[in-house]
């Protein structure tokens, strides 16, 4: 059976912290803002796999009060998603977006989708990764936040 899973995420920008989007370190004044790395993008793929799976949100599996988990790679949490799911079925495809005014995602989405890939187990060409602006709307068009969304298809 096919089953489709839905993620989003948001994270504020702020000093001090290295600026994570899809595993990929981008040179940025500013990082997103989070217990873990705030990899918005991860973050919004983890949601979107459990969701297909039926396996809750990734606050019930790695909740934000719980040290283990402080400043951890989301890298990290999206292999321990990838362990939980393989004995349930397999990624069919995964499609997902970047909400950011800056910086600029084009240089590092193929890098990203590389890394999601590898990171899942699954071939380059079952990841999608795309960026776009939000027009200068709301909090991430006035450079507060980056945001994300991610659909997942699974085969269970």
């Amino acid at each position: 059976m096919h089953t489709i899973g839905m993620g989003y995420d948001i994270h504020r920008l702020g000093p001090g912290r290295k600026l994570v989007i899809g595993g990929i370190e981008i040179p940025f004044p500013r990082g997103l803002v989070g217990h873990s790395d705030a990899d918005v993008l991860i973050h919004a793929i983890i949601d979107a796999l459990l969701g297909a799976f039926m396996l809750g949100d990734i606050g019930r599996l790695f909740p934000d009060t719980d040290p283990t988990y402080r400043d951890i790679a989301s890298t990290e949490l999206l292999s321990r998603v990838r362990e939980k799911i393989a004995p349930l079925g397999t990624i069919g495809y995964i499609d997902s977006t970047i909400v950011a005014e800056e910086p600029r995602m084009a240089p590092h989405l193929e890098a990203m989708r590389e890394k999601i890939a590898a990171t899942l187990g699954v071939p380059a060409d079952k990841v999608s990764v795309k960026a776009k602006t939000s027009e200068r709307l709301g909090p991430v068009g006035e450079r507060l936040a980056i945001e994300a969304y991610a659909i997942a298809l699974a085969e269970r």
